[in-house]
């Protein structure tokens, strides 16, 4: 599993500047006014620091980028960089800025003068989040980031604000390990062996393996994996930090999507390794709020299957009776994930009793097709649940559209020999998919269904992440447990 840079907050110490190793940074506003710290750099350098933001290339600089002097002459470090950012700044500014010195970083051993802007605990994040170099199986893998030395005003007081962040970071690099992993290495019998490794955390897990499922009824989600050699399991993590009745959060988790017998093409098929993104993201979420300790009641639940085209596949034209007890006419098998996540979202309703819920997964090309790369499908049931999530996406930056349900979507799915079709055809495919699932969703139950298709992997780098596996909706899904679900000190 990737390992993320570590982070250790000291007082400022000005003497032991010039025997820093690895790289230094410096933190200073648009102005150019030098801190303590810089003065003392820049008597160090023999006016290096002083030319630099006396130059017209200081003065265009954007906030948070970052200008690197190399092998700075009176310094032990082999560069300066020099990070322009206001002592105040935004939470986006201030992660922008850790994310660029995380690129002109890149594992070195660091030392961030930070004195006493704020928002570190911010860049502290983005630096973390922007240095994961992404799991491979190369001979000669890369080395986990040396750690990074932040000098500061308050260190105790930044570092305990810094380590909830980090946890979650955790969990982002967790999602993201588990989406960039190829199918036969993250098998379901891995992927659930994984999750069972949380408790480790003091996560409750339970799986539940395929007799069990078929004594409950979950003939949907079973029918997708019958094809395959490899079991079907569902695996139930449960974090109990407060009392009262859990946010559910469910992930559709097919650790291979061939299509099945509707077997889609050979290009590009190797992208469906990452078709296990929603379950990878509840994963992470689960481990971000075991990490730190979050006072919030959630159980995450994921269905782990793999859909292969075998003599024993689902086939189109099958009718299967769902959990709730509802039948589904198979028109496509590759229309597979809502096959997963109706069953399991019907068993959280009638196990976990859930306050409310949010179901995510790599759902539909048809949600590419509307938004790209830049924003994952928001389906919800109830105004204000929505605007919740919406607003920590927003938060954490994470791009999150509001899109819409009705009737006439609904009625696109009536089967003339089953309760409904998987599919509703090509028109509005993501909103279609979004109408199967609601209606295994009680009235009562507040719930969210995230299309994170375009988002979950992506070619080119990001603010926080390098090209492939994001962690997309870790970020959002904490920021809207803390702000919603966790229980507040009187």
């Amino acid at each position: 599993m990737t390992k993320l840079r570590t982070f250790e907050f000291l007082a400022v110490d000005l003497d032991g500047l010039a025997e820093r190793p690895g790289r230094i940074a410096l933190l200073v506003n648009a102005e150019g006014r030098m801190s303590p710290a810089a003065r003392r750099l820049n008597r160090l350098t023999k006016g290096a620091v002083a030319r630099l933001l006396e130059a017209e290339r200081w003065e265009k600089a954007k906030q948070g980028e970052v200008i690197s002097l190399a092998y700075p002459a009176g310094l032990a470090a082999e560069a300066l960089d020099v990070v322009k950012l206001e002592r105040r700044p935004a939470v986006a500014e201030a992660r922008k800025a850790g994310a660029a010195l995380a690129s002109a970083v890149g594992g070195k051993a660091l030392t961030l003068i930070g004195e006493g802007t704020a928002r570190l605990p911010q860049m502290a994040l983005a630096l973390a989040l922007r240095g994961y170099a992404v799991v491979n199986h190369k001979s000669e893998s890369a080395e986990a980031p040396e750690a990074a030395l932040v000098m500061c005003a308050k260190p105790e007081e930044t570092g305990k604000a810094a380590a909830s962040l980090l946890a979650v970071a955790e969990g982002v690099a967790f999602t993201r390990d588990l989406v960039s992993e190829p199918a036969n290495v993250l098998t379901t019998e891995e992927f659930a062996a994984r999750l069972q490794a949380l408790t480790e955390l003091g996560v409750e897990v339970e799986v539940l393996e395929e007799d069990r499922m078929a004594e409950l009824g979950m003939n949907a989600l079973l029918a997708v994996g019958q094809g395959s050699a490899a079991p079907s399991k569902m695996v139930v993590m449960r974090w109990k930090g407060a009392e009262g009745d859990p946010l559910a959060l469910v992930g559709k988790g097919v650790v291979f999507d061939t299509g099945g017998i509707s077997l889609k093409p050979g290009p590009g098929m190797e992208d469906m390794t990452m078709d296990m993104g929603g379950a990878g993201t509840v994963a992470g979420v689960m481990k971000a709020l075991a990490l730190r300790k979050a006072p919030a009641h959630v159980v995450g639940l994921v269905g782990l299957v793999e859909n292969m085209p075998s003599g024993t596949a689902m086939r189109p034209g099958d009718i299967v009776k769902s959990m709730k007890g509802d039948t589904i006419e198979i028109l496509n098998t590759d229309a597979e994930g809502r096959l997963v996540l109706c069953d399991v979202l019907w068993y959280a309703q009638e196990h976990v009793k859930p306050a409310a819920m949010v179901d995510l997964a790599t759902l539909t090309g048809a949600c590419i097709v509307a938004l790209g790369h830049e924003n994952a499908a928001v389906y919800a049931n109830e105004e204000g649940f929505a605007e919740d999530f919406l607003k920590a996406a927003k938060t954490e930056g994470e791009g999150a559209w509001r899109m819409p349900l009705a009737q006439a979507y609904d009625d696109m799915l009536k089967s003339p020999l089953a309760d409904m079709k998987n599919i509703g055809g090509r028109p509005a495919g993501s909103i279609t998919a979004a109408q199967f699932l609601k209606r295994f969703v009680r009235d009562d139950v507040p719930w969210i269904h995230l299309d994170i298709a375009g988002v979950a992997k992506v070619k080119s780098a990001t603010a926080l992440a390098p090209a492939g596996a994001t962690g997309w909706g870790v970020l959002s899904l904490d920021r809207m447990i803390r702000d919603r679900f966790e229980t507040k000190d009187d």
